[in-house]
This record gives C-alpha cells, structure tokens and sequence, in this order.
C-alpha cells in the first residue's frame, strides 16, 4: 500500500493527497510532486514552493 502524505501551505491550508483537492479537479491519491506546476492553495492562491510536508 502507497502511504500517503500531507503538505502544509505557509497560510495553514493542508494538501492531503489521500483527498485530493476536488475544487481544482485534483483525484483522491494524487501525489503532491505530480500536482500540475500551476497549483495554487485554494485559500491564499500560494504556489507549490509555498507547501511543506508535514506529518
């Protein structure tokens, strides 16, 4: 089994790749090193070099 991670935004906003991110058509089990380089975290529109694993 894959183990999931979670990446954390410098706003607090939480990227869990076991839920994805539904609001941008991002699937359940979507890593985070293969989210698309045009991600922003929906709460504060930070890109991807905003997020830090957590957990």
């Amino acid at each position: 089994m894959i183990e999931m991670a979670r990446y954390q935004c410098m706003c607090g906003w939480v990227y869990d790749e076991d839920k994805g991110e539904p609001s941008q058509n991002i699937p359940p089990g979507t890593k985070f090193e293969d989210l698309p380089d045009t991600f922003r975290c929906p709460q504060c529109g930070l890109g991807k070099n905003a997020f830090r694993k957590i957990d």
